[in-house]
């Protein structure tokens, strides 16, 4: 699994005009998933993204995880995360996994960040054309991949 985490004031996702998922203070998750990535992989980035300490103490330091301030998630699945750039200038997406594999994936990831975070998530619509808007805190944006665990 690859994500791309943006630490955010605010950030919403329309599907159609309508938004669907929405939060505060918190953060924004574009989460691809590849035809190799496993529930392992799920359960070990949803307890690393949910104790990331990437929010503000009192004295400024990045000191404080996501459940330490009370803030929310929103996840969005992109499957361009997983883009090949290699061979000419059409990105190749043989990587990411097919929906039958990565739409169940990404609702455990998404019930494990739950339970981690103790509160519900928000999403976006699998498959779906989303528009995403955030307010980037920060800015403060960190990707992790599974398959680079660093």
């Amino acid at each position: 699994m690859r994500v791309v985490i943006q630490r955010v004031t605010k950030a919403e996702v329309k599907v159609d005009g309508t938004v669907i998922g929405a939060c505060g203070l918190g953060l924004l998750i574009l989460a691809g998933i590849e035809e190799a990535d496993t529930e392992e992989d799920a359960t070990w980035l949803s307890a690393k993204i949910a104790n990331l300490r990437i929010f503000s103490d009192a004295e400024g330091k990045m000191n404080l995880s996501v459940k330490e301030v009370n803030g929310g998630m929103l996840v969005v699945s992109q499957f361009t995360l997983h883009a090949s750039t290699q061979k000419g200038n059409r990105p190749s997406y043989i990587q990411a996994a097919r929906p039958e594999k990565a739409l169940p994936l990404f609702n455990t990831f998404v019930t494990m960040l739950e339970k981690e975070l103790g509160k519900p998530v928000a999403t976006g619509k699998f498959g779906a054309h989303m528009e995403v808007s955030l307010v980037n805190d920060g800015p403060v944006t960190i990707t992790i991949d599974t398959k680079n665990k660093q």
